[in-house]
C-alpha cells in the first residue's frame, strides 16, 4: 500500500508517519525504570504444556535479560516479553516495537512471548493490576519498554567495549549488529557477556528524528503465522489426553438448576461425566463433538424464582419514565433552568440504546490442568490478575501454585476483561470437581455467548438544550438512565463517585463545547441482566446522543454543522484539529451526487480525538448504504501507523454493523437471538471505504483500539439527517424509516 504526505498531514488507508512528527518529551532514570518494571533481574517462565505454547526459561539462565521485557539469546533471537493479551488490537506488534527500536534489533529477529501472571512485574500502570483495557495497552508501557530495550543496548555496548578495548561511545549498534571499526557482531553473540555488565543509571533514548521503527509502517509479528493458521488460540489447544467440557446454561439470567437427568447424555459416544456446577450443568468428554451432543441431551429442571422475567421493552419502558425527574448530578455549570427561561428556542430529543453482545470471532474458552496441589491455565486472559485470582479461590490453592498462561485470542471487544472471571472459575469448577489430573478444555458455544448475557447495557437519554436569537446553544440539559458496568466489580472504589459510575457517563459529562449552562444527570437503574463494557464503553451511547444532537440544534440554528461546533470548540484545540482535517480530507461543503448525503461527527474517548465524516445513499428499500467514511485522529505518537489505520478501520467497521442492526432483544426475559443468523453482524460487502488521516503528535501515545468505534453512529446518522430529515433517535437504524430527501 502506498502513503504520502500532505501539508503536514498523514495520509493514506495505511499512514505513514514522518520520522521527526513526534519529539520525545519522556525523560528516563533507573530509579524511574525499576520503578516501571518491577523486581527482578532474569525472567521466570511457566514451563509448557505438551504440545502447546513454549516459554523464554531456557533461553533466559545463558542470555541477557536484565528486565522482565526481553531476553537477548545467544542464538541471536530477541524476545520481547509481552504483558498485555493481544486479542486482535496489535499489543505485541506494538510492544515490540519499542524494544526493538532502543535496541537497534533488526525486526526479523523480533519474537514475542506472552508474560505470566505476575502483577509486580507486569501490572498496567494505569490500573495497578495486570491486564489491559480501556484502549491502555501501548499507552502505559511507552516508556517502560524503551527503557527495557535501551537498557538491554548500553549493556551490550559496554561488553563490546570491553571486549574490543575501545570507548562506548565508539561502538555503535544498527539492524541488530554491533560494531567499532573493523570489529563488528550480532547482539546474540555479546548476550553472554552483557549479562555481566551492570544495569545502567540512565540508559539514553533515542531522539525521535533517529527513530527506526517508531512511526514507520512494517508488518505485524502475528500477520504471518495468523494467515497461514499457525497461531495456537485457546480453542487450538489440545494434547491426547485433553478432555473437552461444555456447559447448559440457564434460559434465564438468574435462574439455577433444580434438578437435572443426564441419563441420555451418558449414552452419547465421548461423554465421561455430566455433573453440577454453579454455573449450570457441565458434560465432559474426550471430544468436541460428544461434550456438543451431550450439552443438548441433558435435560434441566430450572428454578426461575430468582431470575429476571421483564423483556427489553418493559425494561426501555421503566427507564424512560425516570427521563422526566432528576438524577444526581455528573456535572453541573451555570444556571440551566434560568437560560431555559431566556432561550429564543427549545429543542429536546430522546434516544434509545439496546442491548448489545461482543460476538469475538473466538468465544470464550479456557483450559484447566490440576493435580489437586499445582494448577496450570491456559486463556486469552485480558485480565490475568483478576483471572489468576479467581483460580486460586476455587481451586484453594496459593497463588505461587497457579499458572496462568495467556494465549492469542481470537477477539474480545471487552468481553474477556470481567471483573468476576466468570469463564476462568466455571472451568476451575469444572476441573476440581472432575478430579483428574488430565487438561479440561472448557468452551463456550456460539449460542452460549449471544444468549449468555455480559451485555452493552439499555441506555435511554434525554437532551434538552436552548438556542438564543443568534443560534448559539445557552442551555444543555442531558438525562441518561441505565445500569452500571461498574458497581459491584473490584473498580467500584476508583470508577462510582458520588454514587456516579463514570463509564455511564463518560462522553457526555467531558463534553467539549463551550455551552454557559450546562448539566448532566444520572439515573442508575438495577437489571438482573449482567452487563459489562463494551468497544469504547460509554462513548457507545454519549457520542450517538451529543452529536447527533448538535446537529439537530445547527440545523434549527441554521447553521453549517461543521462551522457549528468550531465556533464552540476554542478550548479544544485537538478536538478541533481532527475535525478541520477530518473535513479536508472529505471535501466538506462540495456539492455531492444527488441521492448522496454528508454527515459529521467528533469525539474524545481514551484521550485519543476522533473526527469522522460519512458519505451515505440510501437503497431502493429505503435502508441506510454507507459509501465511504474519512476519518481523523489524534493519538499522541502514531507507534505503528499502519496498527492505528488498522485499529481506526476495524473500530468502524464494529460500530457500524452495530449502528444498522445490533440489538439484543428479550421477551420474558428469554434472550430472542441465538446465533449470527438473529445477531447479524457487519458484512464485507457492506463495509464503506475508510480514509484513516494521523495527526502528527508530539504527544505520549494514546488509545487507538476503542476511539474509532463510537462516532460513526452519528456521523452516519447526521448524514441521514441532512439529507432525510429524519432524526435517529432509536437504535438500531432498522427500527427508523429513511425515505427520499425531505
Amino acid at each position: 500500500m502506498t502513503a504520502s504526505t500532505h501539508s503536514g498531514v498523514l495520509t493514506g488507508i495505511f499512514t505513514m508517519t514522518p520520522a521527526d512528527a513526534a519529539p520525545e518529551k519522556l525523560q528516563s532514570s533507573r530509579r524511574t525504570f525499576l520503578k516501571l518494571s518491577g523486581a527482578g533481574l532474569v525472567l521466570g517462565m511457566a514451563a509448557p504444556l505438551p504440545g502447546m505454547s513454549g516459554g523464554a526459561e531456557a533461553k533466559a539462565a545463558e542470555a541477557l535479560a536484565p528486565n522482565p521485557f526481553l531476553v537477548v539469546a545467544p542464538d541471536n533471537t530477541v524476545t520481547v516479553i509481552i504483558k498485555h493479551l493481544d486479542k486482535g488490537q496489535g499489543a505485541a506488534t506494538g510492544l515490540a516495537t519499542l524494544v526493538a527500536e532502543e535496541l537497534d534489533a533488526d525486526w526479523a529477529q523480533i519474537k514475542t512471548e506472552f508474560a505470566p501472571a505476575d502483577p509486580v512485574k507486569y501490572k498496567n500502570l494505569a490500573f495497578g493490576v495486570q491486564g489491559v483495557g480501556g484502549s491502555t495497552g501501548l499507552a502505559n508501557s511507552y516508556e517502560q519498554y524503551r527503557l527495557a530495550g535501551a537498557t538491554a543496548k548500553a549493556m551490550i555496548v559496554a561488553a563490546a567495549a570491553r571486549k574490543w578495548s575501545v570507548k562506548a561511545s565508539d561502538v555503535k549498534v544498527s539492524k541488530g549488529i554491533v560494531s567499532s571499526g573493523d570489529k563488528s557482531a550480532k547482539l546474540g553473540d555479546l548476550a553472554v557477556l552483557a549479562a555481566a555488565e551492570s544495569i545502567p543509571d540512565k540508559p539514553a533514548l533515542k531522539d525521535p528524528k533517529d527513530f527506526v521503527y517508531i512511526g514507520k509502517s512494517f508488518p505485524r509479528v502475528d500477520s504471518k503465522a495468523k494467515s497461514t493458521g499457525a497461531t495456537k488460540f485457546t480453542i487450538d489447544q489440545q494434547t491426547d489426553d485433553m478432555l473437552v467440557a461444555t456447559i447448559v446454561r440457564p434460559p434465564l439470567f438468574g435462574a439455577t438448576v433444580k434438578t437435572f437427568d443426564a441419563s441420555e447424555a451418558e449414552k452419547i459416544n465421548g461423554v465421561i461425566k455430566v455433573l453440577q456446577i454453579p454455573q449450570g450443568v457441565a458434560v465432559i468428554a474426550t471430544n468436541t463433538w460428544g461434550a456438543l451432543q451431550g450439552q443438548r441431551a441433558v435435560k434441566v429442571t430450572w428454578d426461575e424464582s430468582k431470575a429476571e422475567k421483564r423483556g427489553t421493552d418493559e425494561i426501555v419502558t421503566a427507564y424512560k419514565a425516570l427521563l422526566d425527574k432528576p438524577g444526581l448530578p455528573a456535572r453541573k455549570d451555570g444556571d440551566v433552568e434560568a437560560a431555559f427561561k431566556t432561550a429564543n428556542k427549545v429543542i429536546s430529543a430522546d434516544f434509545e440504546f439496546p442491548y448489545l453482545a461482543h460476538a469475538p470471532l473466538e468465544p470464550l474458552d479456557c483450559v484447566v490442568k490440576t493435580d489437586g496441589k499445582t494448577a496450570e491455565i491456559w486463556t486469552g486472559s485480558q485480565m490475568q490478575t483478576l483471572d489468576h485470582g479467581a483460580a486460586c479461590a476455587v481451586l484453594g490453592l496459593k497463588p505461587e501454585a497457579v499458572q496462568l498462561h495467556t494465549v492469542w485470542a481470537g477477539g474480545s471487544f471487552g468481553r474477556r476483561a470481567i471483573a468476576d472471571s466468570h469463564f476462568v472459575r466455571e472451568a476451575c469448577e469444572i476441573a476440581k470437581a472432575y478430579g483428574e489430573p488430565q487438561p479440561v478444555k472448557v468452551m463456550w458455544t456460539r449460542e452460549d455467548d449471544i444468549k449468555g448475557g455480559w451485555y452493552r447495557p439499555v441506555y435511554v437519554h434525554r437532551i434538552k438544550a436552548g438556542l438564543d436569537k443568534d443560534g448559539n446553544i445557552v442551555a444543555w440539559q442531558h438525562r441518561i438512565v441505565g445500569q452500571s458496568i461498574i458497581a459491584g466489580t473490584p473498580f467500584e472504589s476508583v470508577m462510582v463517585k458520588d454514587a456516579i459510575d463514570h463509564s455511564s457517563v463518560e462522553g457526555a459529562s467531558n463534553l467539549p463545547y463551550g455551552i454557559a449552562n450546562l448539566t448532566v444527570e444520572l439515573h442508575t437503574e438495577k437489571a438482573g441482566v449482567p452487563v459489562l463494557w463494551w468497544r469504547s464503553v460509554g462513548s457507545t451511547h454519549t457520542a450517538h446522543a451529543t452529536e447527533h444532537m448538535i446537529d439537530i440544534l445547527a440545523k434549527e440554528a441554521g447553521r453549517d454543522p461543521v462551522d457549528f461546533r468550531l465556533a464552540m470548540l476554542s478550548k479544544h484545540p485537538r478536538h478541533a484539529g481532527v475535525l478541520k482535517l477530518a473535513a479536508e480530507k472529505a471535501g466538506w461543503g462540495s456539492k455531492l451526487p444527488d441521492g448522496k448525503f454528508r454527515g459529521v461527527a467528533v469525539h474524545e474517548s481514551f484521550k485519543s480525538y476522533v473526527a469522522q465524516i460519512a458519505d451515505v445513499s440510501l437503497r431502493e428499500d429505503g435502508t441506510p448504504k454507507v459509501e465511504r467514511v474519512v476519518c481523523a485522529i489524534d493519538c499522541g505518537v502514531a507507534v505503528n501507523p499502519d496498527v492505528v489505520a488498522a485499529q481506526m478501520e476495524g473500530g468502524i467497521g464494529y460500530g457500524l454493523g452495530a449502528a444498522l442492526k445490533g440489538a439484543i432483544t428479550m421477551k420474558e426475559g428469554r434472550v430472542e437471538q441465538s446465533n449470527f443468523d438473529g445477531y447479524d453482524v457487519l458484512r464485507m460487502s457492506e463495509m464503506p471505504k475508510v480514509e484513516v488521516y494521523i495527526v502528527p503528535s508530539a504527544e505520549a501515545p494514546t488509545g487507538v483500539g476503542e476511539p474509532g468505534t463510537p462516532v460513526v453512529l452519528p456521523a452516519v446518522a447526521n448524514a441521514l439527517f441532512s439529507g432525510t430529515g429524519v432524526k435517529t433517535t432509536v437504535l438500531p437504524m432498522t427500527k427508523q424509516k429513511y425515505k427520499g430527501q425531505s
